[in-house]
């Protein structure tokens, strides 16, 4: 009887010890993501007021409310940091925008491209103004990028609005220079957030800016591609 008991307690002993674990490694993980959510958030600030030069990264740990050590034990350097939020932000962008569907048509395309962008510019204007500080200096940190998936991505979405033009689906215009527009058109309510706001006599973007800037834009777009 007793040795059933100790053999029903050996089996169940691992599994408690292993949920331990589990659980352990699930809080460090957890912790570990939101330091470095905090310091990238703090980063991004940084960089748009002070650029990539003037940046520290005592100045980011202070914004963070983290002790150095802790900044550069995630980060190693000011270098990597700059990176991880270029990254974050293009990841953001990416998954935002996500891959258009050929079967959706070019009004679809276009008017999920449009909200999406406007959508970033409005919630994420840090993001956006970092991203074109970095492209007016000279994109160092970010040739590669440009040069492999952006440049492919931009092709990719150029051959798919070729297509729906051959196809008579839109009207004959240049996909490459749509796509640049789309770009300026929504991040500059990011870019020139101050600007736009003085001259609306406005203290800040209301959800129902966000809404309006769309449908405007979408409008004014899709008209120029013969879709309304």
């Amino acid at each position: 009887m007793n040795d059933k008991k100790l053999t029903k307690q050996s089996n169940i002993q691992p599994n408690i010890v292993l949920y331990e674990q589990t659980i352990k490694t699930s809080k460090q993980g957890s912790i570990r993501e939101k330091s470095q959510d905090k310091i990238l958030a703090a980063a991004q600030e940084e960089f748009v007021i002070q650029g990539f030069k003037g940046a520290t990264v005592q100045a980011i740990a202070d914004r963070a409310e983290l002790p150095k050590a802790n900044v550069l034990y995630y980060f190693k350097n000011k270098d990597n940091i700059y990176h991880a939020v270029l990254e974050r932000t293009l990841a953001m962008w990416d998954e935002a925008i996500g891959d258009i569907d050929p079967d959706h048509g070019p009004a679809v395309a276009i008017e999920k491209f449009i909200a999406s962008k406007v959508q970033l510019s409005f919630k994420e204007p840090a993001a956006s103004k970092i991203y074109a500080i970095e492209i007016i200096q000279g994109a160092q940190h970010l040739k590669d990028f440009t040069r492999t998936y952006l440049r492919k991505w931009v092709r990719e979405k150029a051959v798919l609005f070729q297509q729906w033009i051959d196809n008579g689906e839109m009207k004959d215009v240049d996909p490459v220079h749509l796509i640049f527009l789309i770009w300026s058109s929504t991040q500059h309510y990011a870019d020139f957030d101050n600007q736009i706001l003085t001259v609306m006599n406005q203290a800040d973007f209301e959800d129902e800016d966000c809404k309006k800037v769309t449908a405007f834009l979408t409008d004014i777009i899709l008209r120029g591609c013969g879709l309304k």
